[in-house]
């Protein structure tokens, strides 16, 4: 335990803090929108359960560290010469994981494009439990990302040898999980609210779900090692350049509310002095 309180330990648990909030913006904005599409009565509950089913589903998944970390052994090979594929557990989560964002977020942009309203999942989704079930299956992929990347973070080896020790790390991992999911506890229900309220911060969020999803499909075919041809290989997608067009699209998105805030506020001040002018003239004649 004394570990824990060493400046090494706080530094690896505020980061992987961060870290972990990050990489649960896109878990948000898939509750959001999903959410979004039940009774208002009903939208907090399952903001709450789906963030608590992420919560779960990271300690589980933290506590099986041996049994995520083996999946990464090649289950089967694919071999038809022009194509060759090693697949292995993560890569079959994964990949299908970015499958299913993918086709949602499509789905989803397609109604509201035809301007229907039951968007995700059709009429099932205004019922609590099929958005719940939505919500769990995503939270599945979304916590493996989330593991995978606690587990490159913090590192497991005795502390003489610079690490946390096996426990340590654990502690540490599930510690950064609980803070993080209790602080987006915190802002998921503003977030929401904000989403739900500006369509075109809905058609941008997204739009950031689809290009999740292309990195997702993208990782479980480089995990696969999926191979065309001799040479050419499937890699994967930088996330510090995923991150960077989201942050800046969001940028230039809350500029383009600004403007048109202020153009509302100034047309409001012309026309009052304009009905002012009015009632004075009425007033003279």
């Amino acid at each position: 335990m004394n570990i824990l309180f060493t400046p090494n330990a706080l530094m690896a648990l505020l980061t992987l803090t961060f870290l972990e909030i990050i990489l649960g913006i896109d878990n948000i904005v898939f509750l959001s929108i999903v959410s979004g599409k039940l009774r208002e009565e009903d939208q907090p509950k399952a903001r709450r359960i789906g963030l608590l089913l992420a919560m779960v589903f990271r300690i589980i998944l933290l506590f099986g560290i041996t049994w995520v970390m083996g999946l990464k052994e090649v289950m089967f090979h694919i071999d038809w010469g022009f194509f060759e594929a090693g697949i292995t557990g993560q890569s079959i989560i994964i990949f299908g994981g970015g499958l299913f964002l993918l086709y949602k977020s499509v789905s989803e942009i397609h109604h509201k494009m035809e301007g229907e309203e039951d968007g995700i999942g059709g009429k099932a989704s205004h019922s609590l439990s099929a958005a719940i079930l939505q919500i769990a299956l995503l939270n599945i992929v979304f916590s493996f990302d989330s593991i995978l990347t606690a587990i490159g973070m913090v590192s497991n080896a005795e502390p003489a040898q610079g690490g946390f020790g096996h426990y340590g790390a654990l502690i540490i991992m599930i510690l950064a999980v609980v803070i993080s999911i209790l602080i987006m506890m915190v802002f998921a229900g503003p977030v929401s609210k904000f989403v739900n309220e500006h369509p075109t911060i809905q058609i941008l969020g997204l739009s950031f779900l689809i290009l999740i999803g292309v990195m997702l499909i993208a990782e479980g075919s480089h995990l696969a090692h999926f191979k065309f041809g001799n040479d050419v290989e499937v890699g994967t997608i930088p996330k510090g350049y995923l991150y960077f067009s989201i942050f800046f699209s969001l940028f230039v998105e809350f500029l383009n509310l600004k403007m048109k805030k202020n153009r509302k506020a100034v047309r409001l001040h012309n026309s009052r002095i304009i009905d002012r002018k009015l009632k004075d003239k009425d007033v003279t004649d």
